[in-house]
């Protein structure tokens, strides 16, 4: 795989999440039903690239503990915030409307210590270990000071609407666009002699 499709890809999956996700709203509630099922699958997409992009710059970070530790916690992240959105989307299967996904994310947040690892704490871990990888980045000098400040803008613009989510999407292309572009080229092989 090229090592630039998955901090374009990423990006690009959460923006479609977002703009199903006020698609889906567009009639008063979201879910459950197509546009929930594929939104959601759309961020577990994008989750499964950011792998790559966490290991990646970690490399570019020179692999050193700052940057181990900020990768570690991001993957940590990714897999609470992927727990979640399997969950939505086992639920908005199960569930013939709204208000009988609210009863099945009830049962589903009353088991002890779910809230906590994979709907509260967990993914806040996949955010602060993705800030933190691309200061780190931006300290040695290795991408621009605007990149970090447009992965905290995709970081906080949910927090205030969850509408901004597409905007804030938009930021973190922007900013993996230039960190992509940092990556060494992928070795094209020769031609054959004939």
């Amino acid at each position: 795989m090229n090592p630039r499709l998955p901090f374009v890809a990423a990006p690009l999956l959460v923006l479609a999440y977002g703009v199903i996700r006020i698609l889906d709203g567009l009639d008063g509630s979201r879910g459950p039903g197509p546009a929930w099922t594929t939104g959601h699958l759309a961020f577990l997409a994008a989750l499964a690239l950011f792998v790559p992009t966490f290991l990646r710059m970690r490399r570019m970070a020179g692999r050193d503990a700052a940057a181990t530790a900020s990768a570690a916690a991001g993957i940590a992240g990714i897999a609470a915030m992927a727990a979640q959105f399997a969950i939505d989307v086992v639920i908005g299967f199960l569930a013939a409307d709204h208000a009988a996904m609210s009863v099945l994310f009830d049962r589903v947040q009353a088991v002890p210590g779910v809230s906590l690892v994979v709907y509260d704490g967990g993914p806040l871990l996949f955010f602060a270990g993705q800030v933190a990888i691309v200061v780190r980045l931006a300290l040695l000098g290795r991408v621009g000071a605007w990149v970090p400040v447009l992965v905290l803008v995709n970081v906080v613009l949910p927090l205030v609407d969850k509408d901004l989510i597409p905007l804030g999407a938009l930021c973190l292309l922007a900013a993996f666009t230039a960190l992509s572009a940092r990556l060494p080229r992928p070795a094209v092989p020769a031609p054959a002699a004939a």
